[in-house]
């Protein structure tokens, strides 16, 4: 029986998984390890070669457990830089996605091509910081004695793909947010290059995802896609009739396009190239989600468990008497953006409890995610695929399906994004035809919960009417 190895390389944190072509799981590692940030900078960095110490170490793990792969690709974060010499050795730390010193140079190209045409161009309707392009702007403006040995620009996925397999090779995922990648044209986009000094011949040459790229000590390497794609594909999302959501400490939606949609000034939604041909992603997300409810335990209800709060909410009905809330603990994203938005709670009377408290921040959540899909238009979506610790919630996700309307299911396999990764490497070396007929045999729905009838169109435009009087 063949297997196939997913590895996701995430902020603080690289997870892998061993699968057979059925979707069992063989074995998993996890290894965390500690960004360096520097308080007097801002800067916020990582150690490029210990990426390949952790990768490299999980494999050879993972191989003696459950046998040689018959193939491995991988997932990372996006944005997350590395600059090295012309013999591939790093010229100063890993500059992570999270680093925010290129403020000024990301305010210069913002001048100078507008938010209209980087969007029209790359997907990306905003110009941060910490996005490549700004950085790369920032090296050369503050690190010049870097910038004239560099020679090889890498983002995460590239930088281990080519430690891996020998190969300088990229893919168009998680090239979407540099700022410099055409995802209409699937090409560099020249007039970013131009401006901010970066030479073709700097960059990998561009492949697809799921293409094969080499070896590492006989184990066929495949690229692989940006960390969220990988986990929308994990829990069986391969068309636009399903979109994904993950509600853990923040709440991630994965929705599946087959066009850029139109520019919106108002809209801060990017959208990706997905890791299907042809086929483009919207990322959506709430800053605070199972935080909100975290929060609130660890606060006011420390001595109970999840499941207690489950079972004190449980007995409150839909809507709360009354009590709404706005769970914007660290502003608002998506779909209405303001970073000084902050938590509200409104209602409150004598009569509630802590069931109510704990209910009613659960209900937010699940409003938030019924905006944002009203938001990018969910007619066509029949089906929402759950995961992350709030999946293992059945009071939480029904919810979910009550105020959505729609038909959610969680899946078995709690490592979406390795199993996507995996499922990306059994592609590539042909095990199976299609993303699709892959994620059919290896990815197993767990629970299936449909709207139940209970109505929450009064609670819903509350917390509508309070969010436009607020926020």
């Amino acid at each position: 029986m063949k297997t196939f190895l997913g590895i996701d390389i995430g902020t603080t944190s690289l997870k892998a998984a061993a699968f057979d072509e059925n979707g069992k799981r063989l074995g998993v590692r996890q290894a965390d390890y500690t960004l360096s940030t520097d308080p007097a900078t801002g800067y916020i960095e990582f150690d490029a070669e210990e990426y390949i110490t952790i990768c490299t170490r999980v494999i050879a793990e993972l191989t003696a457990e459950c046998g040689k792969p018959d193939a491995l690709s991988v997932d990372t974060q996006g944005e997350t830089l590395i600059l090295a010499d012309s013999d591939g050795t790093p010229l100063c730390p890993a500059v992570v996605w999270l680093d925010n010193r290129a403020t000024a140079e990301a305010e210069e190209i913002q001048k100078h091509f507008g938010n209209k045409r980087v969007y029209e161009v790359t997907g990306q309707p905003e110009i941060p910081a910490g996005f490549p392009a700004s950085k790369l702007l920032w090296f050369q403006r503050n690190r010049p004695e870097i910038w004239a040995r560099t020679e090889k620009i890498f983002l995460l996925e590239d930088w281990v793909l080519y430690r891996l397999s020998g190969a300088f090779v990229t893919e168009p995922t998680i090239q979407s947010s540099s700022l410099y990648y055409d995802i209409t044209n699937r090409a560099w986009w020249s007039e970013m290059l131009d401006f901010i000094g970066v030479k073709e011949s700097q960059l990998p040459r561009l492949c697809r995802s799921m293409e094969p790229v080499g070896e590492y000590n006989g184990i066929p390497v495949v690229a692989g896609a940006l960390d969220q794609i990988a986990g929308t594909v994990g829990c069986g999302v391969t068309d636009e009739n399903a979109v994904s959501e993950m509600t853990g400490t923040i709440m991630a939606i994965c929705a599946m396009t087959d066009h850029v949609p139109p520019y919106d000034p108002n809209s801060i939604i990017p959208c990706h190239i997905h890791a299907i041909e042809w086929k483009y992603c919207r990322i959506l997300w709430s800053s605070t989600a199972g935080m909100a409810l975290k929060w609130f335990r660890n606060n006011f209800a420390e001595t109970c468990s999840f499941r207690e709060l489950d079972e004190l909410a449980e007995k409150i009905p839909a809507g709360c008497d009354g009590l709404t809330v706005l769970p914007y603990f660290t502003g608002s994203t998506m779909p209405k953006y303001n970073p000084d938005a902050t938590a509200t709670f409104a209602g409150v009377t004598l009569a509630h409890t802590r069931g109510h408290f704990a209910r009613a921040i659960m209900e937010s959540v699940a409003y938030l995610l019924r905006e944002d899909l009203e938001y990018i238009g969910d007619d066509g979506i029949q089906e929402i695929r759950v995961t992350g610790g709030g999946a293992s919630s059945p009071l939480w996700v029904q919810m979910k399906a009550d105020i959505t309307g729609k038909t959610l299911k969680t899946v078995s396999e709690s490592e979406t994004a390795c199993l996507g990764t995996a499922i990306f490497a059994a592609v590539g070396v042909g095990a199976f035809p299609s993303v699709r007929a892959a994620a059919e045999r290896l990815v197993s729905p767990k629970r299936e919960y449909n709207p139940s009838g209970a109505d929450y169109s009064e609670g819903y435009a509350r917390f509508r009417a309070l969010d436009q009087k607020m926020n």
